[in-house]
């Protein structure tokens, strides 16, 4: 296959997002235009309930964001100073940042440095007598290994909040045969329509899925700064509420989400094995995903120790890519309050310095030859 004509490949391109929705978009905007339901409403509760049946989830809350979901289901939890959450350090910082914030501590356990995702060995040597729950974060796709989790907590009795910001859809098959979606086996899911998503919204808008029944409805209070009634606060919540345009446009999108994933886990699976080879193994580790999970790719993330050379090439090729994280978060600033220092997340460290994300939605069978192509012509100068 000629990939002469590739100039360049964008590592995200939401353009091909919308191809072919523009009457349905307008439509929904009109719809809630003429409803003058701009927040909450009917197209909120519709969202709802698909994805209670997308997630097989308890209880679905629209909220403002992937942020205000994890806020929100630390708050209906009553943690805060005093109480610790332990989580990863190798994620985005609204996880810990969200612990933070209600003024908890947060406690950074080690990750697995093949699936990047939590190591539950780890988490049992951080539990303490302070510990009220654990943050697994499924991490560029694909859930963590949960029976582990859900053992560690059900011994210790602490609750599970699921960071799915980037694995709605993703599954994982317990040891009793059950395939679960993302979101649905904790006591809490919480997710991101960020427009970068698999199903990203046309803004900030996220989603908290409860799976606790006595949660449920202190969970919609929160949303509305607490209230139970009109006027009449049992908590103290937030302004977390979705917007009805966001909630409609995600309607619209959700039906075409697992033919979505299933592009980008065709493209990864090309990847896996164009990038595989004997040349390759020494420069180039390729995603592993736990065998009993399945991954949605929200990010298609390669190691490599020689990180900065490989990024330089696709650089070069205008082959899009980033660094998704450069910096665990028990080495940010703001955290060093907590006296976790170089090398106490060895294998999160290490990854750190290692991991690029190359592009895996979206790309046509040219561009996916193109990106393999650049990649082993970049391996071949190095030996």
């Amino acid at each position: 296959m000629t990939t002469k004509t590739i100039s360049k490949v964008p590592l995200l391109d939401l353009k091909a997002q919308y191809e072919g929705l523009d009457e349905e978009m307008f439509q929904a905007f009109q719809d809630v235009y003429e409803s003058k339901q701009f927040i909450l409403g009917a197209a909120v509760k519709k969202l709802e309930e698909q994805m209670i049946e997308y997630c097989n989830a308890q209880a679905a809350v629209a909220v403002s964001s992937g942020t205000d979901a994890l806020l929100m289901a630390l708050m209906a939890l009553d943690i805060g100073p005093g109480d610790e959450v332990i989580t990863t350090p190798f994620t985005f910082f609204a996880t810990a940042g969200s612990i933070a914030r209600v003024g908890a501590t947060p406690v950074f356990c080690d990750i697995d440095p093949r699936t990047f995702n939590m190591n539950p060995a780890s988490v049992v040597e951080k539990i303490t007598p302070l510990t009220k729950a654990i943050m697994p974060v499924h991490l560029f796709g694909q859930m963590v290994d949960m029976d582990a989790i859900l053992a560690i907590a059900k011994e210790h009795s602490l609750f599970v909040i699921e960071d799915a910001a980037q694995a709605i859809g993703a599954t994982y098959t317990s040891k009793d045969g059950q395939c679960y979606k993302a979101g649905s086996m904790g006591d809490f899911g919480c997710f991101s329509f960020f427009p970068s998503k698999n199903l990203g919204a046309l803004g900030d808008a996220g989603l908290l899925t409860v799976n606790h029944p006595d949660y449920i409805e202190k969970a919609f209070s929160l949303r509305m700064h607490g209230e139970t009634e009109r006027y009449h606060h049992q908590f103290i919540g937030g302004n977390f509420r979705m917007d009805s345009l966001q909630a409609a446009f995600l309607s619209i999108k959700l039906p075409f989400l697992d033919s979505m994933h299933q592009v980008r886990q065709k493209n990864a699976t090309f990847f896996n094995e164009a990038l595989s080879g004997e040349d390759l193994k020494e420069l180039i580790l390729t995603p592993q995903i736990h065998p009993q999970s399945t991954s949605i790719y929200n990010q298609y993330t390669l190691r490599s120790h020689k990180r900065q050379q490989l990024k330089l090439a696709l650089d070069t090729a205008c082959i899009g890519n980033a660094i998704y994280y450069p910096k665990p978060l028990h080495m940010q600033t703001c955290f060093s309050y907590l006296g976790q220092l170089v090398g106490s997340a060895p294998a999160a460290e290490l990854v750190s310095e290692e991991v690029l994300s190359i592009p895996v939605a979206q790309c046509s069978d040219a561009e996916l030859y193109y990106i393999v192509e650049t990649i082993k012509e970049w391996a071949s100068s190095q030996s």
